[in-house]
């Protein structure tokens, strides 16, 4: 067995056992296809006030650029659908941000899974990315194989569909690449059809100045009154458009204690997120995701969708 296929058997088999649902690799090279796309899309502004978009723009196409001397893009996927959802009778958040912030769970499996090829391979030079740098997390995903992108632009699969985060491993190590998956959305357009404010455009283009989760999370100013009753009750985040989606049938609860909700969550009704005090806020969302609406724009949110 040469070294390649070694090394490469090696590193998918401790991604599994950290808990990693898949493990896909591909050469560390320029996105042909997602420059165009990535242009089009800042130039028609559908980042909104996300000006982070812009920078980095050769980085975020080219890894070579963002790691020096790196050959392989390590892409791993991690379960988040949860075994139990919120009450009908609530406000929404997104699945996503039930437990504990997904970027201290992945940060620290990374951080193992470094380790693990160190120790077993030798000095290997790299970074780890879990959505905190400029990576287009589901472009290196679809092309290391582990799904394809769906009308909704998010990377489904036939097995699990489509909850789950993505991160990555660029590193300085040749290893085996995965070929692409094919398409399996056909003719499908409930992701299209069921978006509350028609963000999804065109078939994988979000303009993400429209989208809830947008609205709700990375907008700083208040949200506009064009909008009000359009959110379908959601305050934090967005799931319609996986919700709605045929591949999501497959989904299987994930076996990540850390990302089980507070106790409290599941049981809120609207009467109580319409009465949170910056305590409760505190002591429910202590190390989740919400924490970066912050208490006055979860609030925000609320008042807005409130009747």
């Amino acid at each position: 067995m040469d070294n390649r296929k070694k090394h490469t058997e090696l590193i998918k088999a401790e991604a599994k056992r950290l808990g990693f649902i898949s493990c896909g690799i591909s050469k560390a090279a320029f996105l042909e296809e997602e420059a165009p796309r990535l242009e089009n899309w800042l130039k028609n502004q559908m980042n909104g006030e996300m000006a982070y978009m812009e920078n980095h723009f050769d980085k975020r196409l080219d890894p070579t650029l963002l790691v020096p001397g790196s050959k392989s893009v390590i892409s791993l996927l991690l379960n988040y659908f949860p075994s139990e959802i919120q009450t009908s009778e609530a406000y929404k958040i997104s699945k996503y941000a039930y437990g504990t912030d997904y970027h201290f769970v992945i940060k620290d499996k990374l951080k193992q899974l470094r380790e693990f090829i160190s120790e077993e391979i030798g000095q290997v030079d790299g970074r780890a990315f879990v959505d905190s740098a400029p990576v287009l997390d589901k472009a290196w995903a679809a092309k290391s194989g582990l799904g394809w992108i769906g009308k909704h632009s998010n990377l489904l699969t036939k097995q699990l569909g489509s909850f789950y985060f993505i991160a990555e491993l660029i590193v300085d190590l040749d290893l085996e690449y995965d070929p692409p998956t094919t398409d399996h959305c056909g003719s499908c357009t409930a992701c299209i059809d069921a978006c509350p404010t028609q963000a999804i455009v065109a078939d994988k283009v979000v303009d993400g100045s429209k989208c809830i989760s947008y609205y709700t999370i990375e907008l700083k100013n208040e949200i506009p009154i064009s909008e009000r009753g359009k959110f379908d009750e959601w305050i934090f985040g967005c799931d319609v458009c996986q919700d709605v989606c045929p591949w999501n049938r497959f989904s299987k609860p994930h076996s990540e204690p850390l990302f089980n909700p507070h106790p409290e969550l599941l049981s809120m009704s609207k009467k109580d997120w319409e009465e949170i005090t910056e305590d409760i806020f505190q002591k429910i969302f202590k190390k989740t995701a919400v924490k970066r609406t912050k208490f006055s724009g979860l609030t925000r949110n609320i008042n807005f969708v409130k009747d």
